[in-house]
């Protein structure tokens, strides 16, 4: 619904907007001048979890993560706080540290937000961030011959749903924790890591370049894995290709779907997006459910030059990041993504 209403509206002409949202990318940069630019986001949402500061350590981990994908480094945020009058204000204490402990780690100064009495609690942050102008990784840049790399599992949606209907398994909800709770810094920071600048034949540095030859990177939250992945493939004008036995899956996950613990952002998904996949027929129903699953604070899709693939996944092995290789950009196709 909001796609086609976004669709509608008139659009400003500002050239300082590198990245609007026209891309359906997931941050917005604004350049301010040769060396700098703004990256902004915001995200907030009901509780998906029993304790109240875990739920604020996730809220913060989901908001923190659109900056990380375009390749910027969080500064500021502003909290978002919607709460009951009546409640016990001991638990919106509890969200809002457990939210602040995050953003302690990221390194991003909480300066201020806003809040309203609401009947239903809601809580997350608007995020700014830097980035160099010409270092912003956007969603738009794939290449044909790319190979796809995924961090983090998928299954935090399903299992969220399992936890609201009191069935799911301590082992499920543990995991899906620390996927959620886990900031995608680290992966961010292997990804942009530059080489040291050179000095030019007239003694003048030369500007850092990225060590990775990346050409396009999409975190994977609410639109599910086939959902970004179409984004990706649409502003690339590509085609792409994913292989589900080496995609990661949390614990519980599977187990999910067949009990039927579906989420409504899971059926929304996969009735916008699932016109342009083409499944192998060993693809079995449970995977097809999964690929469209709404994921909070999820991890980074990063579509890279071939021969770099398995040193990236080193690097980021070494940086503590779980990623693994899970398909490959093509030409553009129908369906425009292949799923085998």
């Amino acid at each position: 619904m909001l796609d086609t209403v976004l669709g509608k509206l008139a659009r400003q002409q500002d050239p300082n907007v590198l990245v609007g949202f026209d891309h359906a990318d997931d941050a917005g940069v604004y350049q301010l001048t040769p060396e700098t630019a703004l990256v902004q986001t915001v995200d907030f949402f009901t509780p998906i979890v029993d304790d109240p500061y875990t739920f604020g350590q996730i809220a913060a981990t989901n908001a923190l993560s659109d900056v990380y994908a375009m390749g910027g480094k969080p500064l500021t945020s502003l909290a978002l706080v919607c709460f009951p009058d009546k409640a016990d204000v001991a638990i919106l204490e509890r969200i809002l540290a457990g939210g602040l402990s995050k953003m302690v780690e990221a390194g991003c100064t909480v300066v201020g937000g806003h809040s309203i009495r609401d009947e239903e609690t809601k809580f997350g942050y608007a995020v700014t961030g830097v980035v160099h102008p010409q270092r912003v990784l956007a969603n738009q840049g794939a290449k044909a011959g790319d190979k796809l790399l995924f961090t983090k599992a998928l299954g935090t949606g399903v299992i969220s749903t399992a936890i609201k209907k009191g069935q799911a398994k301590q082992s499920w909800i543990d995991a899906a924790v620390k996927s959620m709770t886990t900031l995608n810094k680290a992966a961010a920071e292997a990804l942009t890591l530059s080489q040291a600048a050179e000095l030019s034949s007239a003694g003048q540095p030369r500007a850092a370049v990225p060590t990775w030859s990346v050409h396009a990177l999409t975190d994977v939250t609410g639109f599910g894995l086939i959902g970004h992945a179409r984004e990706m493939a649409l502003a690339s004008n590509v085609g792409l290709i994913f292989d589900t036995v080496k995609i990661p899956v949390l614990e519980g996950a599977l187990d999910c779907i067949r009990a039927g613990f579906i989420p409504g952002g899971l059926k929304a998904n996969r009735e916008f997006a699932e016109c342009l996949v083409g499944y192998a027929d060993n693809v079995s129903e449970e995977i097809r459910t999964l690929l469209f699953d709404p994921q909070t604070a999820g991890g980074l899709l990063i579509s890279i030059a071939a021969p770099e693939a398995r040193a990236l996944v080193q690097a980021l092995a070494q940086a503590g990041v779980l990623a693994a290789e899970i398909g490959e950009v093509v030409p553009p196709s129908k369906p425009l993504i292949a799923v085998r």
